[in-house]
């Protein structure tokens, strides 16, 4: 995708390369940093943007390994920055239809609006050398670097998947797919598809998801035919799963932990109507916010809850739930297709942090389901240690919990279903669906 905006192509290239520092150098998540980026470029443009900041998230390992070959020292302070935009031009140049002449001449302008003029001829002068040494089309030095996985993740996951590791790192470096949940109280899937027909919007109908469509171009979603009316939410397809898993039932009273963005309360509503109690809890008062949006834009209502899932003494009123849908926090290994970012900002030394923050909330939330009742406990990760290992410990240390038996993923030695990057063109979540002895 090529920028057509006149006179602005190096402010966009400044700009993905100012994003790019936020997050590799800052510790800031594209979700916070990109929107802010975009917001003075055009539509095409912002998407030109996006483009390039994932493109280089996904491919950091060889575009880190090529800047070694041709920067003799790591640059500092406030030249540090010049590092992420040889790599934007690396990755213009090896990755994207941007022509050479472009790539370079503009990627080498942008030296001007970051303020590092005194930069200009060195990073004229690599990607010069980048184009002339052919160095893209070399090859990549070990595995580790053609995953496109940091070392820590990349050793984790062939330890753990050894079998399918090839296909399973190949998948996580593709585009996720969009995938749409229709909202069937407002509109029929069939007739929306006839909605989509008439907008000549390119799908497909996915098989065993019977609320979802999976658009084939990379459309703006809020053009598509009733975004404003609340026709359909955008949602992967393994996220599709929860409310299906959960079989929520008339008059039960549902809690939903964790509960930002709020697509999987949504669907719980539509799949039924006559629930007489949801909440939705969620410790970030911002995320909570979002909750409310599309609750408003879809037609839906649910109490909202500010409050710590670990602590529920201060935000509990003492009335039990017969279903708990808890999204527990977790490394989104599992969504990397679809946030790169996540492979550079979690660290190695985040994970045992999360699986006692899970273990928390696990022990802390358990006692809030009535007798028969049943928690569905779902993470967007494929780790073991936060999914199977996980809920086998928590079984281990709980009398009055027992595992579905037809959520078994091959043994008893690893309880829950582990959905990885790809099946079935979904993204990566674990789901174990626990019940409450009845006395």
């Amino acid at each position: 995708m090529k920028s057509k905006s006149k006179g602005n192509h190096f402010n966009l290239r400044a700009d993905a390369a100012k994003v790019l520092h936020q997050i590799l150098e800052e510790g800031q998540s594209a979700r916070e940093c990109l929107p802010l980026a975009q917001l003075p470029h055009k539509e095409q443009d912002k998407a030109w943007l996006q483009e390039m900041v994932y493109g280089v998230l996904r491919n950091l390992p060889i575009l880190q390994f090529w800047l070694r070959q041709l920067l003799d020292k790591p640059l500092k302070n406030r030249f540090k920055i010049v590092e992420q935009l040889i790599m934007l031009g690396f990755y213009q140049l090896a990755f994207s239809r941007v022509s050479q002449h472009a790539a370079v001449s503009e990627t080498v302008a942008a030296c001007q609006p970051l303020n590092t003029l005194a930069m200009k001829g060195l990073v004229n002068a690599i990607l010069r050398t980048f184009l002339r040494d052919e160095m893209s089309q070399q090859g990549t030095p070990n595995k580790q670097i053609a995953s496109g996985l940091p070392k820590w993740l990349y050793k984790k996951l062939e330890a753990e998947y050894k079998d399918v590791f090839i296909d399973l790192s190949t998948n996580m470096q593709l585009k996720a797919p969009i995938w749409l949940r229709v909202n069937t109280r407002k509109i029929s899937h069939a007739q929306f598809a006839e909605e989509l027909k008439k907008a000549s919007i390119e799908f497909t109908d996915p098989i065993g998801h019977p609320e979802a469509f999976i658009l084939l171009k990379g459309y703006d979603v809020t053009s598509l035919p009733g975004f404003d009316s609340g026709w359909f939410a955008v949602q992967d397809g393994a996220a599709q799963l929860a409310a299906h898993y959960l079989k929520p039932e008339q008059g039960e009273s549902i809690l939903d932990c964790c509960a930002a963005p709020g697509g999987k309360i949504c669907h719980i509503i539509e799949l039924e109507p006559n629930i007489s109690k949801t909440v939705a809890l969620e410790i970030d008062e911002k995320r909570a916010l979002k909750i409310k949006e599309n609750l408003v834009r879809l037609g839906h209502d649910a109490d909202i809850v500010v409050g710590d899932a670990s602590m529920p003494e201060k935000w509990w009123d003492g009335r039990l739930f017969d279903r708990v849908l808890l999204d527990a926090p977790c490394s989104a290994t599992g969504i990397i297709r679809r946030h790169p970012d996540i492979k550079w900002l979690r660290k190695a030394k985040d994970i045992d942090v999360l699986v006692n923050l899970q273990k928390q909330i696990l022990d802390a939330i358990w006692p809030l389901i009535k007798p028969g009742g049943t928690m569905l406990y779902v993470t967007c990760s494929i780790l073991p240690e936060e999914n199977h290992l996980q809920i086998r410990d928590f079984l281990s240390r709980t009398d009055n919990a027992l595992i579905d038996k037809t959520f078994y993923n091959d043994s008893v030695d690893s309880p829950g279903k582990q959905i990885l990057p790809g099946d079935q063109q979904m993204d990566g979540f674990y789901y174990a669906r626990l019940l409450k002895s009845p006395k």
